[in-house]
């Protein structure tokens, strides 16, 4: 080998262990110039150590088989729950006076609350839909309805009703099972 040979050997050897790839299987390869004479040529790819954002996000997303389970294994506790919404609803409003701003925000924290709460009870493969309406109590009526539609052997729900000296709230978690 000639001392050209080496140092291009040494080269490409030092760029593969810099953090570059060589195009070829082999470090160097010939070609030919126009007068006929043999250059002899490294061909590189360098590539960065951090992954892409694509890379991440294929590593991130989780391929999940079908388990064919056509049902619960566990039913949704609808008494536990309406435990879980009669506690939260009686302390966040017990002393409340109702006050329609005041009532928008507490809507939001108190379902919020309640869907964290229903949550940490791990119930697998349910999906959870929390509803809070807040009124006032002005010797009126009001009705609230629903309708969903659903599997009545999988889905349910769980209601209750607060009421104090001057607003009354509801609270709905609908809890509908996903195949």
């Amino acid at each position: 080998m000639m001392m050209a040979d080496i140092a291009k050997d040494r080269r490409a050897h030092s760029l593969k262990k810099e953090g570059s790839v060589s195009s070829l299987s082999s470090h160097e390869f010939r070609r030919r110039e126009h007068h006929g004479r043999i250059k002899d040529c490294v061909s590189s790819v360098s590539y960065v150590d951090e992954p892409s954002q694509h890379d991440v996000a294929s590593h991130l997303t989780v391929q999940m088989e079908n388990t064919y389970q056509l049902g619960p294994t566990k039913h949704f506790p609808v008494v536990t729950v309406n435990h879980i919404l009669k506690d939260v609803l009686t302390n966040y409003l017990q002393e409340e006076q109702y006050d329609p701003e005041l009532c928008r925000q507490m809507t939001k924290t108190i379902s919020e609350v309640i869907k964290a709460q229903v949550k940490d009870l791990m119930i697998p493969r349910y999906k959870l839909v929390v509803i809070v309406h807040i009124g006032p109590r002005h010797g009126q009526s009001i009705l609230i309805g629903s309708r969903c539609l659903w599997n009545p052997k999988s889905d349910t729900f769980a209601s209750y009703v607060f009421r104090n000296s001057s607003l009354f709230a509801l609270a709905n978690v609908y809890a509908v099972y996903f195949e």
